[in-house]
């Protein structure tokens, strides 16, 4: 430790460099015996303060190992080693505050695992009865003479399936929250990775007559979960489709380079609004030009998919952004998204 640390290291520079002077000093002025006697007596002072000092430092050492330890998850909080002195009243008063930290993070983390519960309990009960309405609505559809009410009867369907997103996201992302989701690290092929993102939307896609072009650089892929991935691109690409008008073209383009695989999406559409950015990513928030992003097939969004998006690309180390891409005159030419998946070894 002398040697690692400088304060110390210094401290017993100093002390040595004074007693020796010191000894010199006594030396010339009352003899040689006086010079020996004064050495002694300054290296025995200088060894003990230096002793003292490794000691004070080492128990810092050990305060802030017991620190760390508690940052990582450790539940060491005794107060066996409560004494006198200013170490000992310091590391008391840690010791307390680690303690009510401790407890608060405890309620809190139940305070979270309960409103996930909650939010899990709400959204199995109501699936059940929103399967039922679907099968009812497909009855009413099948049996409904063509007009305005086989029009309505389909406008429902639709607005029944936004229903039952929602709920599955909600429920999605009220597990992300509780921590209770178990991600996995596999080489997930990008390739694959976009064409699965895409089948879902591929029918809404021809309906709003929404063109979708992919360009995936040869051998991308990174480490992550393949599954929630796709859950969260699907996400995106379901924005810009909402975002898109007719005869627009959303597009993917993914590569790898030495930092990190990179996946950028984007559309046709009006952009972003500057005071939406810094909320693009918040729970529930539409934006100013939510209401002129209706289309047939969906009325409007609810300001969750990019949420759980983002929420999903970070858990995995990742990162998602989102500003307005503008063409060669500078003009905004649609919205766009970057999403960025590091790599563990550079």
């Amino acid at each position: 430790m002398l040697l690692r640390n400088r304060e110390v290291l210094r401290q017993a520079v100093a002390s040595a460099a004074a007693v020796l002077l010191a000894a010199l000093a006594a030396r010339a002025w009352a003899g040689l015996e006086a010079g020996l006697a004064t050495l002694a007596c300054g290296g025995f002072v200088a060894a003990t303060s230096t002793a003292l000092a490794l000691w004070r430092y080492r128990r810092l050492s050990e305060l802030s190992s017991r620190i760390d330890d508690v940052l990582a998850g450790g539940r060491d909080v005794s107060l066996d080693d409560m004494r006198e002195g200013e170490l000992s009243i310091l590391a008391s008063q840690l010791s307390k505050t680690l303690s009510r930290l401790q407890v608060a993070n405890d309620e809190l983390a139940a305070e979270k695992r309960s409103l996930a519960d909650s939010l899990a309990d709400i959204s199995h009960q109501l699936r059940t009865p929103l399967t039922s309405l679907g099968l009812e609505l497909a009855l009413i559809r099948r049996d409904a003479p063509a007009g305005a009410s086989l029009t309505h009867a389909r406008d429902a369907e639709r607005l029944l399936e936004r229903v039952q997103w929602l709920v599955s996201s909600l429920l999605k992302l009220a597990r992300l929250d509780a921590g209770v989701v178990r991600l996995e690290t596999r080489t997930v092929d990008v390739a694959r990775l976009a064409e699965a993102s895409f089948a879902p939307l591929a029918i809404s896609f021809d309906l709003a007559d929404v063109g979708f072009s992919c360009e995936v650089g040869e051998g991308c892929s990174f480490e992550g979960d393949a599954s929630w991935t796709r859950e969260a691109l699907s996400n995106v690409l379901k924005n810009c489709l909402e975002h898109t008008p007719a005869g627009g073209v959303v597009s993917l383009r993914a590569w790898e380079d030495a930092l990190a695989c990179r996946i950028c999406v984007q559309d046709s559409g009006p952009g972003f609004a500057e005071e939406d950015l810094p909320r693009v990513f918040d729970r529930f928030y539409r934006g100013g030009q939510a209401g002129a992003a209706s289309s047939e097939v969906n009325p409007a969004g609810v300001g969750i998919g990019l949420s759980l998006s983002r929420a999903l690309v970070s858990a995995q180390g990742g990162s998602i952004t989102a500003r307005n891409a503008v063409d060669e005159d500078g003009h905004v030419a649609g919205a766009r998204f970057d999403v960025t998946f590091f790599k563990l070894v550079v």
